[in-house]
């Protein structure tokens, strides 16, 4: 009795099914399809407008960490500056455009650079700086600001190039409010031939 039941139950499925394919409406397939690339866009957009972005180096300031047409992938989103990171900001009272540097010091540290011995301290500290271009002379603007104490929510930030950077050593950028930080640098993503990752 029970096989009869399923034998007879059986034909009925295909004409379920070719129901089903009836009544699924035109172009159903297709909105769905446009409405998961939308929303896969909005969250790009939202992502690299508020958590990371890519950016082009420009000049040669962070050689050779960076090169001149590097693209660099920034993040943004509850990035908190600290010692030794690379970062890009904004400071118009130089130019418009954003600058790559690195973060020398903080808030409350003391920067103290001595040309002739062609050392960076911090905090009585000379750093260790394997990641600068050749020794440091002094730059074409004059020795500029080279014994400072950072003040609250700033940072001193310098060029890898140090022969050939503009940086909180010169005037006209000199220490960065960290309202001007854009974001750390990640990554380098092109070209391929130079991918790395920026952390010290």
């Amino acid at each position: 009795m029970d096989d009869d039941k399923l034998e007879e139950q059986l034909p009925d499925q295909p004409e379920g099914d070719e129901k089903e394919k009836k009544e699924s409406p035109p172009g159903r397939d297709m909105y769905m399809n446009v409405r998961i690339l939308v929303s896969m866009m909005a969250v790009f957009v939202l992502l690299f407008t508020f958590a990371a972005r890519v950016i082009v180096v420009s000049g040669p300031s962070m050689e050779n960490t960076l090169q001149n047409g590097d693209l660099i992938l920034v993040w943004s989103i509850g990035y908190k500056p600290k010692q030794g990171d690379i970062v890009v900001l904004t400071q118009e009272s130089y130019q418009e455009d954003s600058i790559v540097k690195r973060v020398i010091a903080t808030e409350g540290q003391q920067v103290d650079i001595d040309y002739g011995a062609g050392t960076v301290y911090v905090d009585g500290t000379a750093l260790v700086e394997d990641y600068i271009k050749e020794q440091m002379l002094v730059p074409r603007y004059g020795e500029g600001i080279n014994h400072v104490t950072v003040p609250e929510g700033c940072i001193f930030v310098m060029g890898d190039n140090r022969n050939n950077s503009a940086d909180s050593r010169y005037p006209d950028i000199g220490i960065v409010d960290t309202r001007c930080v854009i974001g750390r640098g990640a990554a380098v993503l092109f070209p391929f031939t130079r991918w790395k990752g920026l952390e010290l």
